[in-house]
């Protein structure tokens, strides 16, 4: 065939009505981080019924990633796509009740709505239509197509007491993943990136400061309410707001600002009033761009805690940083994107818009271990928003075709 044909007969062996209902029975199986291995097993089972190598990886009790291959002839490159299956919430929040946020997918309007279909299992349901739309259309790649449903990407970490495999996210699926041999020449993460191809993204650091003070009866505390540990806070708090938007220039990259937000306090016993806290913690998240060391955002973090603890002697300042996962980027000349912008125009009718973002993605972990990738996806619904998680149908169609395409060019297709 020739690369017109083979394009057109991708496109053509496109099904919405089985990508739609494979994306459900996706989003239809709960699979919060710790608990993806039901939602593995059924990809697993999807994955092998199209005839390809496919394998359930263990990676602990109830967890697991599924992996399938598609064989080529062995005479080019191998391309990876990579999508989590653990969902950024269970479902049983009970300030997020709207459709969106609950294992129960629902069509309405030409777009699913339910928890996790945009963040990512309607890419994860688009990887198997373009391994299908291949098949069906008779399509003979050169090189191997890899389908991995990772655990534990969502932005999760072990601390203090919040321990258990439901807070071990950060890319432990896709560590696990390339750790136990499943590697290729570049792989496509379909995070929603709403149709744009996400050249790079940031990383970030988790950082505690925290201050202290005496552990005190309320009947002691007049005339020692500035010993508090949440008093000392509040000096904290102001300082790292007058902070962020040195960070935010600091931290800029591709024309996007850095961040940083004051994402939780700790301090405290709300049901012992009766004493002042023996310590208060503050929690900041600091987003990194690719092109800074790591080393040098935790040098800054140090610095910041190092000029309060100088300024507020008595506040018994103390820190660590306890996350810390670089940025990833790609080049606009890898072979990949040339593949994708070949995907997109088949698929959308135009080329595909370039992004840089300050969420992460797995493409941290990928890349470290020699990987280039990068992020591209479907259209999504707002999160959070009134209707939660969602995707129009027609924006999943597009991107499946457009995957399948850009797997036929940059795999290449044999042609005897």
């Amino acid at each position: 065939m020739t690369p017109t044909a083979v394009t057109d007969a991708i496109a053509d062996a496109v099904d919405e009505s089985r990508l739609v209902t494979t994306a459900m029975e996706l989003v239809a199986i709960p699979s919060f981080t710790g608990s993806e291995q039901r939602c593995a097993e059924y990809l697993v089972d999807v994955l092998a019924g199209l005839g390809l190598e496919a394998d359930l990886q263990q990676i602990e009790t109830g967890r697991a990633n599924a992996v399938g291959r598609l064989r080529g002839t062995g005479a080019g490159p191998t391309l990876m796509f990579n999508g989590h299956l653990d969902t950024s919430y269970s479902g049983r929040e009970p300030w997020l009740d709207a459709p969106g946020f609950k294992p129960d997918p629902i069509l309405r309007d030409g777009a699913i709505l339910g928890l996790g279909i945009m963040n990512m299992k309607g890419s994860v349901a688009c990887y198997v239509e373009a391994v299908r739309a291949l098949l069906d259309a008779g399509v003979e790649l050169a090189g191997d197509v890899i389908v991995a449903g990772v655990a534990g990407e969502i932005e999760k970490a072990e601390w203090g007491e919040y321990v258990g495999a439901e807070f071990r996210g950060y890319g432990v699926g896709t560590k696990h993943l390339v750790s136990q041999g499943v590697t290729a020449d570049a792989c496509v993460l379909g995070e929603p990136t709403e149709e744009r191809i996400v050249l790079g993204h940031f990383g970030t650091i988790w950082g505690r400061i925290s201050t202290s003070g005496p552990f005190m009866h309320t009947a002691f505390v007049p005339g020692r309410l500035d010993d508090n540990s949440i008093m000392a806070m509040r000096q904290v708090l102001d300082d790292v707001a007058a902070f962020v938007p040195v960070w935010e220039e600091r931290a800029a990259y591709q024309g996007v600002s850095g961040a940083l937000n004051i994402a939780a306090v700790n301090g405290g016993f709300a049901w012992r009033a009766s004493r002042s806290p023996h310590r208060t913690d503050v929690f900041i998240d600091m987003r990194v761009p690719p092109t800074m060391e790591m080393s040098e955002a935790e040098a800054a973090f140090a610095d910041l805690v190092d000029s309060m603890a100088t300024k507020y002697p008595s506040a018994g300042i103390t820190s660590e940083v306890y996350v810390s996962v670089p940025g990833a980027q790609i080049g606009e000349r890898h072979q990949i994107i040339a593949a994708i912008d070949s995907g997109h125009l088949a698929a959308f009718g135009q080329p595909a818009e370039r992004a840089h973002v300050r969420w992460g993605s797995d493409a941290s972990t990928l890349s470290r271990h020699g990987i280039p990738s990068v992020n591209y996806g479907p259209i999504s619904g707002a999160l959070p928003g009134p209707e939660g998680e969602s995707v129009p149908g027609s924006s999943l169609v597009r991107i499946a075709t457009s995957y399948a395409v850009a797997a036929a060019e940059y795999c290449g297709v044999n042609q005897t």
